[in-house]
């Protein structure tokens, strides 16, 4: 029997060391990083939102595009991955029927987060979060979802430490871990102090959100790793990239110059998958 992507999710967390998650937002970004060695992937919601639509993560992308992204994403890749399923999408059947849905797409993992819908991204100003008993439904509803059938990982975030402070975020970190997560997310801590009370507050996997320019200081794996956090997620890193090369090369255009630093056709043909549709396609006779 095929071993799921959750179960290989499972497996990498029971191991020793901190896994290192840098984010994607399609499929090709996917395949990039797991090329690169990752065990991990993490579809990010802000880079979604970017990279489909161009617009701000503010609630705007739907549940559809969110679950349509997430399935060419899991499909073009063999590593497990976690997906964003910001607030569920609605109320806690709503959350629920979410979490089913992205098992059904192939994600190992769905992250539940506890904001007022429509979100937005938790490192910028003006989010809110829902009351503590709402949290926790929507918590619950998605630990159901995964109990009652959908093989799935459930991780499950607060942003109550920008809207009502540290204590408020830990008290439902605690909540949360009670509930059944399996993986847990206090969003946008301030200092190293908060962090490492945020790893002494539960024993499940916690995840520490590396956004350049955030809220969080960003400190190496190793370090990260000595506080207790399991997960390093890059959310924006990978887009930040991006923009400044496109931008280049769009200026070298512009400037009737040809763009410097730019892949092989024959590598960025490798990347997508020629050479194995050719390969597949002799076997077949064509």
């Amino acid at each position: 029997m095929a071993v799921s992507a959750a179960d290989r999710l499972r497996t990498l967390l029971q191991g020793p060391e901190i896994i290192i998650m840098p984010c994607c937002y399609d499929a090709l970004s996917a395949r990039l990083i797991e090329r690169a060695g990752f065990a991990l992937t993490f579809m990010s919601g802000f880079a979604v939102s970017a990279a489909r639509l161009a617009m701000p993560d503010t609630g705007l992308i739907s549940f559809g595009e969110m679950l349509d992204q997430g399935r060419n994403i899991c499909a073009a890749v063999g590593i497990p991955v976690i997906g964003d399923g910001d607030t569920g999408y609605g109320n806690a059947v709503n959350a629920k029927r979410t979490v089913g849905a992205y098992a059904a797409a192939g994600f190992a993992g769905i992250m539940i987060e506890d904001q007022v819908s429509p979100k937005r991204c938790g490192h910028v100003r003006g989010k809110q979060v829902v009351g503590f008993d709402e949290a926790c439904a929507r918590v619950q509803a998605a630990v159901d979802a995964r109990d009652e059938g959908a093989d799935i990982l459930v991780m499950a975030r607060t942003d109550a430490r920008g809207t009502d402070g540290l204590d408020e975020g830990l008290r439902r970190i605690r909540a949360f871990a009670e509930i059944g997560a399996d993986m847990l997310f206090l969003e946008a801590p301030r200092s190293e102090a908060e962090m490492r009370a945020f790893c002494d507050a539960a024993p499940q996997p916690k995840m520490a959100n590396m956004v350049e320019h955030g809220d969080t200081p960003i400190l190496p794996p190793a370090r990260l790793q000595a506080m207790g956090f399991k997960l390093a997620a890059y959310p924006l890193t990978l887009l930040l990239a991006c923009l400044p090369a496109i931008e280049g090369a769009l200026a070298a255009l512009k400037e009737g110059r040809a763009p410097g630093g730019l892949a092989s056709f024959e590598h960025l043909k490798e990347v997508v998958g020629f050479p194995a549709y050719e390969r597949e396609s002799t076997r077949y006779g064509r």
